[in-house]
């Protein structure tokens, strides 16, 4: 008897079986996930029908520690926070304190866009659809990375410098700020913080009693996973994001037990309770933040034949397989997250980890709902494996060249008097940089966002480029300066070297003018 040739039909007819996925299975593609993106620690839940069906904790809190992940481990869920600020406003609504279509400048009578007509017009609506004409993360940099001193009343003073790309509410471009601000008109209606609001009306009632609004609001941070990040061909432990200014859009700190209360009452219409006896928000209003806001350009292919996507109110919508899909990622330095509900399958699915792969919690979620669909196996795993080193190796190709040429340059001698270069340079809504030369060495310093320093380097021509001191940041960028009729530096403008960039380093925004001394 041949007993590989039955293992590996045994193994074939298991991996193809359009079955829900069970227990065993899930463990499976968990463990492979983890391997093939190294990925520490990775927490799922899945629920239906109500209940919760399976909700546990895979590999390591933090490769320091070792210490083991379970389904009470607390993630920084990020952007999967922008459906608790819809969820917030959809009650306050309920409640008549406000309304989608309340102008923003109703609560902040300060709050002014680039265009006066846009500021005339812009409704709460327009704050949670990413379609107010600003560009892809535009003025990210006021909060990204961790450590600047921009608070949201500087945000709301500064978005009136951030040049619109597109005519308002003509295109879909992801931004963050514009939830920071939907986070202060909760606060102008509610009278309470955001995240007093959240932990007090959505948090305690839902029994999820672990999590916070904000990673400095845990109670108990012994069960916590550490962010990690590849960094210089090794993964490493780096900062926690703790930044509140960004908690309206990505500061909720959750686990997967807790998520699945969430879930639940999402899949119930906001309903919550042993009979679902309580109302956190009306079905009238959930409609409204399940319904297309924002067209998302989609194309048509196996195996989920969608045709329409859009954003609504805090979640991505979609169809797939026939059936509306309702969806959100986040993302932090060093971890990512998904929350995936399908409502007229009544499930939910959310995947959390402790690194910044999307592509290990893709591949987990798609398995996972496949199984439901009736879809056929398909191994996302190795499939997005090899489609990521794919787009890590093309995009270090293009670092690369720019650093060889770097090189050859310190190489040759070239004579660059930095002194032209050397000064202070602002932007109108992030504030100051500078330049000083030090030993024949050229340094970048933000005045407002102290951990963007590095050394600088000439490139070619007016271009240099810059090398963040924090390598885990993954986010060198050029330096092209204008240079006046004295040869020396008039403005700069900056943009990232590697497409593999993180959107929130919005350097393309900047639009530097040097101080005359």
């Amino acid at each position: 008897m041949n007993y590989k040739l039955i293992t590996a039909l045994l193994l074939f007819v298991y991996l193809n079986t359009n079955a829900q996925i069970t227990e065993p299975r899930l463990d499976s593609l968990v463990e492979n996930t983890l391997k093939t993106f190294n990925v520490p620690g990775i927490a799922v839940a899945i629920v239906k029908d109500g209940k919760v069906a399976i909700s546990k904790g895979y590999g390591v809190k933090s490769i320091l520690t070792n210490e083991k992940v379970d389904a009470n481990t607390l993630f920084g869920i990020a952007s999967n926070s922008k459906a608790f600020t819809t969820a917030a406003l959809a009650m306050l609504i309920d409640e008549e304190k406000l309304k989608w279509d309340d102008k923003v400048t109703q609560y902040i009578p300060e709050f002014k866009m680039y265009n006066e007509y846009v500021t005339n017009e812009f409704t709460i609506r327009d704050l949670v659809t990413h379609r107010s004409g600003l560009g892809l993360g535009a003025g990210d940099l006021m909060i990204w990375p961790d450590g600047s001193d921009f608070k949201s009343k500087d945000i709301i003073q500064n978005l009136q410098y951030l040049k619109p790309v597109s005519a308002f509410r003509t295109k879909y471009d992801y931004d963050n700020l514009l939830y920071i601000v939907a986070g202060v008109v909760i606060e102008k209606a509610s009278g309470e913080t955001w995240c007093d609001f959240i932990e007090e009306h959505i948090m305690k009632p839902l029994e999820m009693n672990n999590s916070a609004a904000s990673y400095i609001r845990l109670k108990d941070t012994t069960n916590i996973i550490a962010p990690h990040v590849p960094t210089d061909g090794k993964l490493k432990v780096i900062s926690r994001y703790k930044n509140q200014t960004f908690d309206a859009a990505a500061g909720i700190y959750s686990s997967v037990n807790d998520l699945s209360k969430w879930m639940i009452m999402q899949l119930q219409n906001g309903k919550y309770g042993s009979e679902k006896q309580n109302i956190l928000f009306s079905e009238k209003e959930q409609n409204e933040m399940w319904q297309l806001q924002t067209i998302i350009p989609t194309s048509t292919k196996a195996p989920y034949n969608t045709h329409f996507s859009g954003y609504g109110l805090g979640w991505f919508l979609s169809d797939i397989k026939g059936y509306k899909q309702v969806t959100h990622t986040g993302g932090l330095e060093g971890i990512v997250t998904q929350t995936t509900l399908f409502p007229e399958l009544n499930l939910g699915i959310v995947v959390l980890t402790n690194q910044q792969s999307g592509a290990a919690f893709t591949a987990i979620t798609n398995t996972i709902k496949d199984s439901y669909l009736n879809i056929p196996y398909k191994n996302y795993v190795e499939l997005y494996g090899k489609r990521e080193k794919e787009h890590i190796s093309d995009a270090d190709k293009t670092t690369d060249e720019v650093w060889a040429l770097v090189s050859k340059n310190q190489k040759s001698n070239l004579k660059i008097d930095l002194k032209n270069y050397e000064g202070f340079y602002v932007d109108n809504w992030f504030g100051q940089i500078e330049l000083s030369e030090k030993k024949g060495k050229l340094f970048f310093k933000s005045v407002r966002s102290p951990k963007l320093v590095g050394e600088v380097f000439f490139y070619k021509d007016n271009y240099f480029v810059v090398k963040w001191d924090n390598r885990s940041f993954n986010a060198d960028a050029f330096l092209c300066f204008e240079l006046d009729e004295k040869g020396k530096a008039a403005a700069l403008k900056m943009k990232p070297i590697s497409e593999l960039t993180d959107f929130s380093y919005d350097f393309q925004d900047l639009d530097f003018v040097r101080i005359k001394e």
